[in-house]
């Protein structure tokens, strides 16, 4: 096993969010693919953040078959990218192992100058993942009361579901979210020594509506904190945080993983029909 690679890693893991395309990981993917298996990743959802770049993901996911995707266009480039429309996305949706709408979001901390087009993007990315029954993939940043409201206008025309990926908001959303339907996945933020107010969060929600992720190459959990991100890594998320919910990190591995089959049923539709 790899010495970067936790020992005794909790089997059968999902990284539910990375992003294997990014420069940072493409360049020795197969490298990082096999330190995510021996780690006990047996599945990884790569997110595609800019829709000229699904070619590149999509090839990714169909080499790979651990490697599933999704498409969207993240909202600190909304306003670079051409407006995604709802039949664009829900064209990519037909690909078997195209598995999320996303990410998609608002972010007020960096790109707050462009809030008027994420919002159009993100209505436009909930009515697609609507028509196509495929979970929304959420980013929020700085930006909960707009999110929270939008997705709430969108679950009221129709019900859907989806995921506050990476979730390191207020219990206010994290609230609302569930209230909605709506998983949230869990980073390597809420195993850094500071994250107890997030913790705390995720202890209060129903343990069948949480997900684990990387959100890789970035926020590596410790011991690699401030390092490179990779799919192995969720493993140490798992094992910080299986306690919080006194589970043993195989338990909280198999909870968390039947909630990601819950949730993202056309992957586990897909790998049967491999």
């Amino acid at each position: 096993m790899p010495a970067d690679a936790p020992r005794d890693a909790p089997p059968a893991l999902v990284d539910s969010h990375c992003h294997l395309d990014f420069p940072d990981l493409i360049g020795e993917l197969d490298a990082i693919l096999a330190r995510a298996q021996a780690a006990g990743v047996a599945r990884l959802v790569t997110i595609c953040t800019r829709l000229r770049h699904e070619p590149r993901v999509r090839a990714i996911a169909e080499a790979h078959p651990s490697v599933f995707y999704a498409v969207g266009t993240h909202p600190m480039s909304a306003a670079e990218e051409p407006l995604a429309t709802v039949a664009d996305l829900v064209a990519l949706a037909r690909h078997p192992k195209l598995v999320g709408i996303g990410e998609t979001g608002l972010d007020y901390h960096y790109t707050a100058d462009s809030k008027a087009i994420q919002q159009t993007s993100l209505r436009r990315h909930i009515e697609a993942a609507q028509e196509t029954g495929l979970p929304i993939i959420i980013h929020a940043r700085d930006a909960d009361e707009d999110v929270a409201a939008i997705l709430g206008e969108g679950m009221a025309r129709r019900a859907s579901t989806g995921v506050m990926h990476c979730f390191s908001s207020g219990p206010r959303l994290a609230e609302a979210a569930l209230e909605m339907g709506l998983y949230l996945s869990i980073s390597g933020i809420a195993a850094f020594p500071r994250s107890q107010e997030l913790r705390d969060i995720f202890a209060r929600a129903p343990l069948d509506r949480l997900l684990v992720e990387t959100d890789s190459p970035y926020l590596a959990p410790p011991p690699h904190r401030g390092k490179r991100n990779e799919p192995a890594f969720v493993a140490h998320t798992a094992r910080a945080l299986a306690p919080v919910f006194g589970l043993t990190p195989e338990a909280f591995a198999a909870r968390t993983t039947a909630n990601f089959d819950r949730l993202f049923s056309k992957a586990v539709l897909s790998a049967q029909a491999a």
